[in-house]
């Protein structure tokens, strides 16, 4: 077959995930597609997975993904006609410790509110499905009956002929070297045999696709990390539809193949391979290659493996598989439009997920080409999570190694990374740390999390409790609500859009009315075209021509990709990036007020500077960009500081505040605080899925004024319809119970939803969380205030209290006071 001179989508890579989309564009889009391939299809990293097939994880979303991928495989071979070795066997997850079944009580009830039914077991109920398993030392298991495996090579094939049969052209052979690039966009895609013009390029290079991507000046952050499995002789007594095993609290993994089993694990000392550093990259030739056997690093499994299945000391080996694995510095896969290029689209990085995550991940990749948007919340896995600290290898390899080693350990509530730290830091770090404070990372920021008083060791640890912080985050909290408290917030991601379309360009991007006089502020969400909420923002006019926008520290990139992108063709706008050129301090507290004005010369009287206005006031000689806004339901300002006066600004506040007793305050507070307030946060309690009139955020919207926005048309379709969920907040009174989201909602005893988010409330004394309760016949305010509402909580009921108001002064008269 000729390699076409032209096509509308390039897809680089023939593993599973370039086939899957490929299959997927085809098939449900029927468009004009044409697959490329460097060597023959599976051979980088696909033939050599071990094919598990797992369903269940922590997103919502990325859950659907994999179910989807399931169904997939259960009728692919009906369609095409290739065995695809998908077998339905279920899981079993062991736990052999109270942290881990607790954590497992949690995954279960995380299961059933997103409609799957995970059962927990007791250890004779595993031995008795399981009988060569030792199970001595455990609590109990999970087990997730719908769980399965494939085999990786079939599965793709299968996928491959599924898309020629839709009309896909998938080329072997043909390697990538190029791309012709005009304005900023793919034009062409140059190969080994030629050159394609298309209009959109997918990047399913696997372990290559950090190459391929940075021939267009795309970076995608994954590192190669070698994945050692052994498959061994047949085991007498081993059923061939025995579920799959993980192990976690011995790092290992078992499942069936062939009467005997395959055995693997996920070590604390991985071993990474093609760091991507200057002469260290993947070579373009490694086509169905394995490392040597390295039994010395594989011990550590094997002494833990035979501890739970005994067979495994006398029988034989018939092979170990040594081969990479494209790992992400979160643990996460990578799917998405490039922030860097508008036309490229990554799917990469699958951290041995891509058999499980192959099928579902190519189909809404393939949606995600085609409208140019993603179809469904895919934040977790959205390579606009990346920033520019992710361009260095070293510290991706670091990072990468270390959520390699997290794979198989406890999921701690609050856990943080240790690794390439500190990175990034505000002027504020040193004197912080001096007083105590306990650092969290986002984004590559230090950010204080909290401060740990005197006999406290200012360091967390780690439970599936009450954490050692409880105590100490309550009296930031009420330090805040009672005197006045200063947050050190200068991660927060800042641009300015400047020009003489400035105004237009954020009417069509912006859902509520930006169009405000100079000084003035607008709290914001901006739309996808479903109507559903991409990015959740403050905007300050500074000038006719001149805004200062102000985002969460993780959302940098993305949205400013976002702004980018929406800014409608022919306008004269220019977005800038300064997140580095300003420190942010936010003084928040019933005597803020107090304290800068003695700070500053300046009128910050209620009627001299009114809620949601923005004025320049000095502080300690230096300009202050004053914003008067809040996330904790209390008086005060965001100051945003030129980054070399951070120091400066924030000793002369700590001066003017001593006598009102003013404190540094950290970032779980702020938690606890916007929670009492009803405050939502982007990515848990608001996301692309839901719509402002779902998320209680209706009045922020436009929608009476005579202005179009992105959004716009599918908020109109839906006015006046019932809602079919509808986000509140639910209290609970038992001190013991820890809220941490995704708990089921139970209305009457029936099943309504699941928390979006959940922590505690220190002024109430209560629990709180929030989530969508949903009804197909419509969530009408009566249908809310008539029901009976429980949280399952770790698979236990306890009783909640819902509200449809704020839980902090409804009427917010501390904000504006």
């Amino acid at each position: 077959m000729t390699l076409p001179s032209q096509a509308a989508i390039v897809v680089i890579g023939g593993g599973i995930i370039g086939c899957s989309t490929a299959y997927h564009l085809a098939r449900d889009h029927k468009a004009d597609v044409v697959l490329l391939e460097q060597g023959k299809l599976t051979s980088g990293s696909t033939w050599h997975a071990a094919g598990l097939v797992g369903q269940l994880r922590s997103s919502a979303s990325i859950t659907r993904v994999l179910k989807y991928s399931v169904e997939l495989y259960k009728g692919l071979e009906a369609e095409t006609g290739l065995a695809t070795g998908w077998k339905m066997t279920g899981c079993l997850r062991l736990a052999t410790n109270a942290d881990r079944w607790t954590e497992y009580k949690r995954l279960a009830t995380t299961a059933k509110s997103f409609g799957m039914d995970m059962q927990l077991l007791s250890p004779d109920e595993v031995k008795r499905m399981w009988p060569l398993l030792e199970t001595g030392d455990l609590v109990g298991a999970s087990w997730l009956p719908t769980d399965g495996q494939a085999s990786p090579s079939d599965i793709t094939q299968s996928l491959a002929k599924g898309a020629r049969m839709h009309g896909a052209k998938l080329f072997e052979d043909v390697r990538v070297t190029g791309f012709e690039m005009k304005d900023g966009r793919i034009a062409a895609v140059k190969t080994s045999r030629g050159d394609i013009a298309c209009d959109k390029v997918v990047n399913c290079a696997g372990q290559w696709a950090r190459q391929v991507g940075a021939m267009a000046g795309i970076n995608v952050p994954l590192q190669p990390v070698k994945h050692q499995y052994i498959i061994t002789e047949k085991i007498d007594g081993l059923a061939t539809d025995a579920p799959t095993i993980r192990d976690p609290d011995r790092r290992t993994y078992f499942k069936e193949e062939v009467g005997g089993l395959v055995m693997g694990g996920y070590e604390p000392n991985p071993q990474a391979w093609a760091t991507g550093l200057p002469g260290d990259d993947v070579p373009n030739d490694w086509e169905f290659r394995l490392f040597d056997d390295d039994y010395d690093h594989f011990e550590q499994h094997m002494s833990q493996a035979i501890a739970r299945v005994p067979a495994l000391e006398t029988v034989g080996v018939k092979q170990m598989i040594n081969g990479p694995e494209s790992f992400t510095p979160d643990g996460n896969f990578i799917l998405g439009t490039a922030p860097e290029c508008a036309n490229m689209f990554v799917g990469a990085g699958f951290n041995a997920f891509g058999i499980a995550s192959g099928g579902g991940a190519g189909w809404v990749l393939a949606q995600w080409v085609v409208d140019g948007e993603a179809p469904l919340d895919l934040w977790v896995v959205d390579i606009r999570r990346f920033s520019n600290l992710h361009r260095d290898r070293q510290w991706v390899c670091d990072r990468t190694l270390e959520a390699y080693g997290k794979h198989y350990t406890t999921g701690f509530p609050h856990e943080e990374y240790a690794s390439g730290r500190p990175r990034i830091v505000s002027p504020l770090y040193e004197r912080l740390k001096q007083q105590r404070a306990v650092f969290g990372s986002k984004l590559g920021w230090e950010r204080p999390n909290w401060f740990a008083p005197l006999g406290v060791e200012p360091q967390d640890i780690y439970s599936m409790g009450r954490q050692n912080w409880f105590a100490a985050v309550g009296d930031e909290h009420r330090h805040v609500r009672d005197k006045v408290g200063i947050f050190d917030q200068s991660s927060f991601a800042k641009y300015e859009l400047t020009g003489p379309d400035a105004l237009k360009a954020l009417d069509w991007i912006c859902a509520n009315d930006v169009s405000k006089p100079v000084g003035r502020l607008t709290y914001t969400q901006l739309l996808n075209t479903r109507g559903g909420i991409e990015a959740d923002l403050t905007v300050a006019r500074l000038a006719e021509e001149k805004f200062y926008i102000v985002t969460g520290t993780g959302f940098r990139t993305h949205d400013s990709s976002w702004i980018s992108d929406h800014i409608s063709e022919g306008l004269d706008a220019r977005l800038v990036d300064v997140t580095e050129d300003f420190g942010t301090l936010s003084l928040m507290g019933p005597r803020a007020r107090d304290v800068l004005s003695v700070a500053t010369g300046a009128d910050v009287s209620n009627a001299g500077f009114p809620f949601g206005h923005v004025r320049e006031i000095a502080i300690a000689g230096h300009t202050v960009r004053a914003l008067r806004v809040t996330y904790v339901g209390e008086l005060g300002w965001e100051l945003h500081v030129p980054i070399a006066a951070t120091g400066e600004v924030f000793d002369a506040l700590m001066a003017a505040g001593e006598k009102h007793d003013i404190r540094p305050v950290g970032y779980r507070a702020l938690e606890s605080l916007r929670l009492e307030k009803g405050y939502r946060a982007w990515g848990s309690d608001i996301t692309p899925n839901d719509t402002p009139q779902e998320a209680g955020l209706g009045w922020a919207v436009k929608l009476r004024k005579n202005t179009d926005f992105v959004g716009r048309r599918a908020l109109e379709k839906t006015s006046g319809a019932a809602l079919k969920k509808r986000f509140a907040g639910f209290t609970v009174e038992d001190p013991e119970i820890v809220l941490l989201g995704r708990e089921t909602i139970l209305r009457n005893g029936e099943p309504v939803g699941y928390l979006s988010s959940g922590g505690y409330g220190y002024t109430l004394g209560r629990n709180i969380g929030y989530g969508y309760v949903r009804n197909a016949d419509g969530v009408s305010d009566d249908f809310l205030a008539s029901g009976d509402y429980e949280l399952v909580v770790a698979m236990e009921r306890t009783q909640a209290n819902i509200h449809l108001e704020p839980m902090y002064d409804p009427a917010g008269a501390r904000v504006k006071a």
